[in-house]
């Protein structure tokens, strides 16, 4: 079945909550995720397949030029044939046209060639403080 994907598509809160839970290897929580998204967030991107959401990223920003790749998540049977890359993509698509000139994110060591190899990411040096 064919993927398609939509920047500031329609959330199901179920559905990710469910994604979420899948990917991130913790209980189905109970997040509202529309109020976040329309709260936080610059955009974000669905991936579904028919009517089943098998892909989803978030895109925070500072109310400027510089966008923050957030909680990219991809359905344990969809993963490894190009939907996180593509959910990314897309994602640095609705950035640039929303007037962003940058598209930042921070990752675990095992997801370095998914950023950098797949997405096309460039490294940097940042800094972190646990809070």
């Amino acid at each position: 079945m064919t993927i398609t994907y939509e920047w500031r598509g329609d959330v199901d809160n179920s559905a990710l909550n469910k994604l979420h839970a899948e990917g991130f290897d913790h209980p189905v929580g109970h997040t509202d995720w529309r109020a976040r998204l329309q709260r936080h967030s610059l955009g974000w991107v669905c991936a579904w397949e028919g009517d089943r959401l098998v892909g989803f990223v978030n895109v925070a920003w500072d109310g400027g030029v510089h966008a923050f790749v957030l909680d990219t998540v991809v359905a344990q049977r969809n993963r490894s044939n190009g939907v996180g890359a593509a959910l990314v993509k897309a994602a640095a698509e609705g950035s640039r046209a929303a007037g962003c000139e940058w598209l930042h994110v921070d990752f675990e060591e095992h997801l370095r060639s998914f950023y950098f190899d797949a997405c096309g990411f460039g490294e940097t040096t940042a800094g972190l403080i646990a809070l």
